[in-house]
């Protein structure tokens, strides 16, 4: 069976990241958000898998190419404009001859979610099968109402007084042709959108088989949000099997699942604590703690002295000496001056809150630190406040306070008052 993965979407809400790559490119445990897709269709039996694909393609095609490396073959096609879920879905009617695996590729899955859907729906041949999934907060996404495992209705972002049930549609689904028919008779939002679940419901409604695959959350998770790629580093990062190519320099002490790259160098009193992923020719050190859950990009420097943990740093990345970075997410070329702190969590031990899309949300977690976008540089002591983002290519002068988001292309700096006297003042 051949699949076909919706990678198009910019992801708005994970900007600044993304104002640079697609969210399916970000990296996540040494790889990009999309690679670790792709493997888990491939672990389950899918040889070919299209790509749906638009903002930034050429960073995907160019890191994909034809899925030789991967062991898949990789189609491409260009949705010309982001018309919705069930507009992407229809690009593939002329790849896929017969039934097919649908995928939303900014997923985080496992083999078995995918072996679920195909299992049940290979079982019973109905028009569609979907997957489930239970969560704490279903008014973000579709609920699903079932049957005896078949799908009777489908409530878009319920209220939360009107939930009746935790299921949501996990976006992974397996579709007969039938879906084509009911896309073609899909209106269109007033967005201008065609949306899968509405071309489901059409399914629903024409009395058509759907079914629904319940799955684990463990093995599953939607990074639509700054604070979700931290949650996804560390379900990649349990799951490393440890492995030493680069250099440990003695008096360097490696704890638990540590991934060390080729070319890469660990210095003399370096701690490392897994688990955690050191990209090639990465230097850390001397003197520095790596905690649990990082993954470090390719050419990072980790100056002397540095602690850094459950956070993630893109390529190129570098952190100077007695800087402190934790629970942050820090783009690639970004250059931290010495004694640069990324603050976690508040004085009352509230949850976190963060301005995505134009509207503080909790984050749900005590301890958030910085997201920042690519090429950003500070100079010695500045201070970021737990949730604050920083766009792309932005200067933050020495002993700042950064309390709020910083824009793109912006240049912060301290007005200095110089008082000119003599000692004889004083008295």
């Amino acid at each position: 069976m051949k699949a076909v993965v919706l990678a198009a979407g910019e992801g708005r809400r994970l900007r600044p990241i993304t104002l640079t790559r697609p969210k399916h490119m970000i990296p996540i445990g040494g790889r990009p958000l999309l690679e670790h897709h792709l493997l888990s269709l491939r672990d389950s039996g899918i040889k070919e898998t299209l790509l749906v694909v638009n903002y930034k393609s050429d960073q995907i095609k160019g890191y994909f190419e034809d899925g030789s490396n991967l062991g898949i073959k990789i189609e491409y096609i260009r949705q010309k404009e982001t018309g919705g879920t069930a507009d992407a879905f229809a690009l593939a009617e002329d790849y896929v001859n017969g039934d097919f695996l649908a995928t939303y590729g900014d997923l985080l899955i496992s083999s078995e979610v995918v072996r679920s859907a195909l299992d049940l729906h290979l079982r019973e041949s109905p028009a569609a099968t979907l997957t489930t999934v239970e969560v704490e907060h279903p008014e973000r996404y579709g609920v699903i109402k079932t049957t005896q495992n078949r799908v009777v209705e489908i409530v878009e972002k319920p209220t939360p007084g009107t939930i009746t049930s935790r299921q949501i549609n996990a976006g992974v689904y397996v579709f007969s042709p039938e879906i084509f028919k009911a896309i073609k008779r899909t209106e269109r939002s007033p967005r201008g959108e065609q949306e899968i679940t509405d071309s489901i419901r059409l399914l629903i409604e024409n009395e058509e088989t759907v079914l629904a695959a319940k799955v684990s959350a463990d093995h599953w998770l939607d990074v639509g949000r700054p604070w979700d790629l931290l949650d996804a580093n560390m379900r990649v990062l349990k799951h490393l099997e440890p492995r030493v190519l680069g250099r440990v320099e003695g008096g360097a002490h490696i704890e638990g699942a540590v991934f060390i790259e080729e070319e890469a160098r660990i210095r003399s009193g370096t701690y490392i604590e897994g688990p955690a992923y050191i990209g090639k020719e990465s230097d850390v050190g001397p003197n520095c703690y790596v905690g649990p859950y990082t993954s470090v990009g390719r050419k990072v420097r980790i100056g002397n002295g540095a602690e850094v943990k459950n956070s993630i740093l893109m390529n190129d990345v570098h952190i100077g000496p007695l800087s402190y970075v934790v629970d942050s997410v820090i783009g690639e070329d970004c250059d931290f001056g010495a004694g640069t702190i990324t603050a976690n969590y508040r004085f009352d031990r509230k949850p976190i809150k963060m301005r995505v899309k134009g509207e503080m949300v909790s984050t749900g977690r005590e301890e958030m630190g910085v997201v920042m976008g690519d090429d950003v540089k500070t100079g010695v002591g500045v201070l970021f406040m737990p949730g604050v983002k920083v766009g792309c290519n932005s200067w933050i002068g020495p002993n700042i306070v950064v309390y709020k988001d910083v824009p793109s292309n912006t240049i912060m700096s301290l007005k200095q008052q110089i008082r000119h006297g003599d000692f004889s003042e004083r008295d």
